[in-house]
């Protein structure tokens, strides 16, 4: 055959996509790797040959080191390019991007080797931006990932490259000053970023985060833990949308601050800098320095250090663990061994004392476990979180396997459904999604269904009734929905990855459920004027002697089919890693 014909004949898929005119396309795998590396670690030739093209992902690719010459004039009506865990860089992208990309929303380059911005993003050795530059080069751009690379600073161009951003996700590079050079000179009469309202900065190597950070007007959620600041600019203060934001694990020189820090309190952070508190820029008088050292000297003569710590404690949130061994009725779940080749590591426990009755305090939990499944779960592609009223649960429990043509479920919001059947028809809603122009990526369960694929059975928890209370990672039962009346949860986490994973992110899962617990109770009065994503980081005030903020975590053991102990949670050293936020009584 001629070469021309056995490079078209390598690359199958993308054959179809061309055939069926479809509109996304998805390449992953060592198969994938392979036939890359074999064509000079570029994208492949064909690959541009698709015009209709909206949607391309092509990730973990250790081959793939440059996109090759023409991607933006070959793709016009890209809106989303994933090109996440490749080997891009360090020199930007090899030829670029190729041109601007007006119609692309998102653009994903997380875990490359970059050192710089591609050219056509602002990067340091990139074209000017400036009044020569006719229009934006991504005017439609409004998310940016860029963590897990080798950054060490931003060029100005950014912000005139893609003035629409709303997301930029810089964590685990080796930026240094923030904003740094992301600001230009001149930012034009809208200002820089009118609309980034949220950055990700977090796992660098940031040493001072400038007053400009002020700029950013429309700023909701900043993230610069793990860095290496040692003071707060007052003018953070000055952001007047700012409502979430982490500094944790940094050494910051005030301590009073650092306690408001390792509390998660953005209202009281925002409430100190303002009032003078030691932040960079505008410091503490003279006479209100000399009140407080009065005040401290008094604190100690009163033995008021030991008051403080006392309070520190108390502003952390508090759980009790009950052991197996106190539990007069402790649920276990049995593992079947077919699970081990499909689905092999699940945490579970029970969660008392939860209050989801008033306001809006039932949304903010579902919309909580929503952005965890984005976040910590990788879009549920590392773990998978499912939340049961434990009350409509018929123990003993087994995780087991079944055929996708045997598996029945009832799915929250569905009927009674076969797997296969389920599958099927969430495929054909996902066809249709695609199908409505307005509709550019699929939403809900859809965005799931390729991590099931080529798998024979199908993982699931049967309850002691024979009935699937949950279906991960796509769906659990509406026989055990949680609703506003709920008091107890049965919490479960699954993986394919990793056992440790699942503790993680059970760990993160009953902070999250702590914190909106305190919520709820601090906040009854008005609850339906507050955004879910402020429930999660708000000023603490607990008192450890009111019983109904004391969540209760029962011990739940997973066994295998021989009554053997494979995990036990929590253990001693299971949610250690929330300790600084959370009191755990064992």
């Amino acid at each position: 055959s001629p070469p021309a014909a056995m490079a078209a004949a390598a690359w199958p898929e993308l054959e179809a996509v061309a055939r069926d005119r479809r509109r996304e396309v998805a390449l992953a795998g060592p198969a994938v790797a392979e036939r890359v590396s074999a064509g000079g670690g570029r994208l492949p030739a064909e690959l541009l040959a698709l015009p209709l093209l909206q949607s391309l992902e092509l990730s973990g690719c250790g081959a793939l080191r440059e996109l090759g010459p023409g991607l933006a004039a070959a793709l016009p009506a890209l809106h989303t390019l994933v090109l996440r865990d490749n080997a891009l860089g360090p020199a930007g992208l090899g030829a670029g991007l190729g041109g601007p990309l007006r119609a692309l929303r998102l653009l994903d380059l997380s875990g490359n080797g970059l050192e710089e911005l591609p050219e056509e993003l602002g990067g340091l050795g990139g074209p000017p931006q400036g009044p020569s530059e006719p229009s934006p080069a991504f005017p439609q751009l409004r998310s940016l990932n860029l963590c897990g690379n080798r950054l060490r600073e931003l060029g100005p161009g950014l912000a005139k490259a893609a003035p629409q951003l709303q997301a930029l996700l810089l964590s685990g590079n080796c930026l240094r000053t923030l904003p740094g050079g992301l600001l230009p000179p001149d930012p034009g009469p809208g200002g820089p970023f009118p609309l980034l309202s949220r950055l990700e900065v977090n796992d660098n190597e940031v040493e001072e985060l400038g007053p400009d950070i002020a700029a950013l007007t429309a700023l909701k959620t900043l993230d610069v833990a793990n860095n290496q600041l040692r003071e707060l600019p007052a003018a953070l203060a000055d952001c007047p949308r700012l409502k979430e934001a982490n500094f944790r694990g940094n050494q910051l020189k005030d301590k009073r601050l650092e306690k408001m820090v390792n509390g998660c309190q953005t209202k009281a952070i925002l409430e100190y800098l303002r009032a003078g508190g030691r932040g960079k820029g505008k410091g503490e008088s003279a006479r209100d320095e000399a009140r407080k050292k009065k005040r401290e000297k008094q604190q100690k003569k009163d033995g008021g250090d030991g008051e403080q710590d006392e309070l520190e404690e108390a502003s952390k949130l508090l759980v009790k663990v009950l052991h197996v061994s106190d539990n007069p009725a402790p649920l276990v779940v049995k593992a079947s061994p077919g699970i081990k080749d499909v689905r092999p590591f699940i945490v579970c426990c029970v969660l008392k004392g939860v209050n989801l009755k008033p306001g809006n305090a039932l949304k903010r939990f579902l919309s909580a476990q929503t952005k965890l499944h984005e976040d910590i779960c990788e879009k549920r592609t590392v773990a998978t979180i499912a939340t049961h009223d434990l009350q409509l649960i018929k123990a003993p429990l087994t995780y087991d396997v079944q055929p996708p043509d045997e598996l029945k479920v009832t799915p929250l919001g569905r009927k009674e459904i076969k797997a296969k059947d389920l599958l099927r028809q969430l495929q054909l809603e996902a066809d249709e999604q695609r199908k409505q122009k307005k509709r550019q990526n699929v939403s809900g369960l859809h965005k799931y269904l390729q991590l099931l694929d080529g798998k024979d059975n199908y993982p699931c928890l049967v309850d002691a009734e024979g009935v699937v209370i949950s279906f991960p990672p796509i769906t659990n039962s509406e026989k055990t929905k949680v609703r506003k009346e709920t008091q107890d949860l049965f919490l479960e986490v699954t993986s394919d990855t990793s056992l440790q994973i699942c503790k993680d992110v059970m760990d993160t899962l009953i902070l999250k459920i702590a914190e909106l617990n305190r919520f709820t109770l601090e906040n009854k009065e008005d609850l339906g004027s507050h955004d879910e994503a402020d429930a999660l980081c708000e000023p603490l005030n607990l008192n450890p002697g009111q019983n109904a903020e004391l969540l209760v975590v029962e011990q739940v053991r997973v066994v295998d089919t021989d009554g053997n102990l494979k995990v036990l949670y929590p253990s001693k050293t299971d949610l250690v890693t929330v300790s600084s936020l959370l009191t755990v009584i064992r």
